[in-house]
């Protein structure tokens, strides 16, 4: 949903004055042929689904997977069928690995399934072509399909309609499931934080007060240490990215302090009370350099010249109006050495003291 529609949904529920979580839904079996996994969501596996013929001859070696992969053009996909999962990423790629994480829990649910009931069944909701679209649920979703098959059917939660705050709603499943990659849940809360942004000015509108950092933390179901710590990791792209590529493994609070270590280093070392883009830019590489170990190439600081106060206007105007080196004889020009800073601070100290006391003779 891009973001008009979706601020344009947030207002008119606002101005309706119904609840966020009004929505109504039931307990109904669907076809597993029939529901859709939600690509946007942080669980989301790029998968295709074998029919249990398929399947079957697969298991039974009367289909090759290369012929699997032209049937259901799964290159770069994992295939999913009946006692059949067949990873079709080039080997030993970041993704063939990060699938193969995915897909040991995938099976680890679905031998749970094969013993005893789901417990808690996937809640999805209609789209406009007849088919379902899952909300939360996407392993549990895997291993139904893996377990039972994909001709067969299964219990749902079902929405009368997608729920308004539905990246809230999967973000607060995610972050409460150990097993879900960190770059998973950043993501999840950054789409989250998107629906909370636009409530908040929607209510802004109608002439009601933003929600508080307090009430986003409820919505998401997360302590306010927690949004915290979310809030901090996601201000910059790189340390989502070092997740992304496995390239970070931390826990998050150690993270946080990387990046609060180098924002309060960027502040003291320019002085500044605000960032601009250009500085966040900046910090960006830093906090990237910093995480992957990389030697950050900086340009050399120049230090700034300080100038001592100066006491009368009337100096200030000899210092712009005349030749300094012909009005000032307390100063000897030629021995000047212009490459040492040292030295032409005090000559700048000199001239200054020099003028502002013909200045204070002139006003006498």
């Amino acid at each position: 949903m891009n973001k008009l529609k979706l601020d344009q949904l947030m207002l008119a529920n606002v101005n309706s004055r119904k609840g966020l979580n009004s929505e109504t839904f039931e307990y109904t079996s669907l076809f597993l042929s029939s529901v859709t996994p939600d690509p946007h969501n942080a669980r989301f596996l790029p998968a295709k689904f074998m029919e249990d013929d398929h399947a079957r001859q697969f298991t039974s070696r009367w289909l090759t997977k290369n012929q699997l992969v032209e049937m259901y053009d799964a290159n770069d996909h994992v295939l999913i069928g009946k006692n059949c999962i067949v990873n079709c990423f080039a080997y030993g790629t970041a993704q063939w690995k990060k699938a193969n994480q995915t897909l040991e829990s995938v099976l680890e649910l679905a031998e749970n399934i094969s013993v005893a009931e789901v417990i808690q069944v996937p809640t999805v909701y209609p789209l406009e072509d007849g088919q379902y679209q899952i909300l939360t649920g996407h392993r549990r979703f895997f291993a139904m399909v893996y377990s039972n098959g994909y001709d067969s059917s299964a219990q749902f939660k079902v929405y009368d309609a997608k729920p308004l705050l539905s990246k809230v709603k999967q973000f607060q499943e995610n972050a409460s499931r150990d097993d879900l990659p960190q770059y998973g849940k950043l993501q999840a809360f950054l789409s989250a934080m998107q629906e909370l942004e636009s409530l908040s000015q929607a209510r802004l509108k109608v002439g009601e007060k933003k929600l508080t950092v307090k009430e986003m933390a409820a919505n998401l179901g997360i302590s306010m240490g927690s949004f915290d710590n979310y809030n901090v990791l996601t201000r910059y792209k790189c340390v989502i990215q070092a997740y992304e590529q496995g390239l970070v493994t931390l826990p998050f609070i150690n993270v946080k302090k990387v990046v609060k270590q180098v924002e309060n280093d960027y502040y003291s070392e320019f002085d500044k009370t605000l960032l601009t883009v250009t500085d966040k830019a900046e910090i960006n590489k830093r906090i990237h350099a910093k995480l992957t170990g990389q030697k950050l190439t900086t340009k050399p600081k120049t230090k700034a010249f300080r100038v001592k106060p100066i006491q009368h206007v009337e100096t200030i105007k000899m210092l712009l109006t005349h030749n300094i080196t012909e009005l000032v004889d307390e100063v000897d020009w030629q021995a000047v050495d212009w490459g040492n800073r040292k030295a032409v601070t005090d000559t700048l100290a000199k001239v200054i003291e020099v003028l502002d006391n013909k200045s204070k003779d002139t006003d006498n």
